[in-house]
């Protein structure tokens, strides 16, 4: 007797220095960031923001039998919650397409939305520059 391989897809996100992974697989419908429920994410901005790709997933019935686990580092909270919502949509867009590879009808929905869900934001930080105080901040000179 051959044990089924049960189906786990990995899938990741960044955005500036944060970077979450994250883990579908068979379930119940929890989503947890941290080994925390999604719904009690602080603050209340960013929880939203990183429940869009559920709430497209779900109006869809692309959501209520999967379990998402979810782990961030690096960056700040909203640098973490865009990186949390690309690892979400990618995760659900791969788990739900089935032999072919992709959910194509989920990945039209998530980029007619918004497209930053499937795709990563390469902006960085420019660094600080000689003779000001940031990147682009200059002494004036004057030559009288």
């Amino acid at each position: 007797m051959a044990a089924r391989k049960k189906k786990v897809v990995h899938s990741s996100g960044k955005r500036k220095t944060a970077v979450a992974r994250a883990t579908v697989k068979a379930g119940k419908g929890r989503v947890r960031v941290n080994s925390t429920p999604i719904a009690i994410m602080q603050p209340e901005l960013s929880r939203r923001k990183a429940m869009e790709p559920l709430i497209i997933a779900g109006a869809m019935d692309r959501l209520a039998k999967v379990d998402v686990n979810i782990k961030t580092h690096g960056g700040g909270t909203m640098g973490q919650t865009d990186a949390i919502r690309t690892a979400i949509a990618r995760g659900l867009v791969h788990y739900n397409g089935g032999a072919e590879g992709l959910d194509e009808e989920l990945k039209e929905e998530y980029l007619r939305f918004d497209r930053s869900l499937l795709v990563n934001d390469p902006r960085r930080k420019e660094p600080k520059h000689q003779l000001g105080k940031g990147a682009r901040k200059k002494k004036q000179k004057s030559y009288r």
